[in-house]
């Protein structure tokens, strides 16, 4: 990869890890819901009025909009809400990856290979040893409501694979077009006005900023700019970098919100990323270690 190219493709990560803390600051005046679903509103327009829709059927369109809006994002809002910091929700949105691996063995008969399985146990371990964490950063419900985003991510991705199209922005921008309204009236069920009434008079610039940049570098950017790199360059050599998004994550809540970096956070970043890496990349690091030896 051309060093520009890897740059770029850092630069992408340290925006979707940053993006954590940028929904925080967004959350101290925009319900969850509202959140998303003006985040959403952004992306589908006025984009929508100059991109030709994605040569899919509709089902899939609707359905990765409703999962990836209402499931994914709507519910990490919810969990970061509920006192999860930015950091932690980082971290814990990765497990999507493994729940893709458990749901594509299920859908498409795909067999765990045992880098796979270890990985995943590696990884479960990383879990565990965040309950233990008592500087508050962590709750029960903030950690429940973020691996549900994770298997709701895992469901999108095999939506996506089913679809099978190659126009993968178009795809994320029609698709965004089916989220925003189903998320304004699941905010209206649960709280009524008063959520409309509190982004009225509530609202700031630190908002705006949260909802802009949601919208435009972390979600339409950065998905165009990976989706670039990844028709450039092999998948084996784009891919990886994306480790690089919880380490991002955990470093931008440390920034913003000065949120405590204790060796148990270490551990379970260390155990959680090495899960990944081994699950994920297990049998082609161990190849290379191979040919090095």
């Amino acid at each position: 990869m051309k060093l520009s190219h890897l740059l770029l493709a850092v630069l992408i990560t340290a925006i979707w890890g940053v993006n954590f803390s940028v929904i925080k600051l967004g959350l101290h005046a925009v319900d969850p819901f509202l959140l998303a679903g003006i985040r959403f509103t952004l992306c589908a327009l006025p984009a929508i009025l100059f991109i030709k829709k994605p040569d899919v059927p509709w089902r899939y369109l609707i359905g990765y909009g409703l999962v990836f809006g209402i499931g994914l994002w709507g519910l990490v809002n919810l969990g970061i809400q509920a006192g999860l910091s930015a950091g932690i929700a980082s971290l814990l949105l990765q497990f999507s990856a493994f729940f893709t691996l458990l749901l594509g063995s299920l859908v498409f008969r795909e067999r765990l290979s045992r880098s796979q399985i270890a990985g995943g146990f590696i990884a479960c371990a990383g879990l565990l040893s965040i309950f233990f964490i008592t500087d508050g950063s962590v709750t029960i419900s903030g950690v429940l409501l973020v691996l549900a985003g994770a298997i709701a991510w895992s469901v999108a991705n095999i939506i996506s694979k089913r679809a099978g199209t190659r126009q993968v922005f178009a795809f994320l921008v029609w698709s965004s077009a089916f989220a925003p309204l189903p998320l304004f009236l699941l905010d209206g069920v649960v709280n009524g006005m008063a959520g409309y009434r509190a982004l009225h008079s509530h609202a700031d610039s630190l908002a705006l900023l949260s909802i802009l940049f949601q919208a435009y570098p972390n979600t339409l950017l950065g998905y165009w700019v990976w989706n670039g790199l990844l028709k450039r360059y092999p998948v084996s050599t784009v891919a990886p970098l994306s480790l690089l998004v919880p380490v991002f994550g955990i470093l931008g809540s440390v920034a913003i919100f000065g949120e405590t970096l204790s060796t148990q956070k270490i551990a379970a970043l260390l155990l959680i990323v090495t899960g990944l890496a081994v699950g994920l990349y297990g049998p082609r690091l161990a190849r290379r270690i191979g040919l090095r030896v």
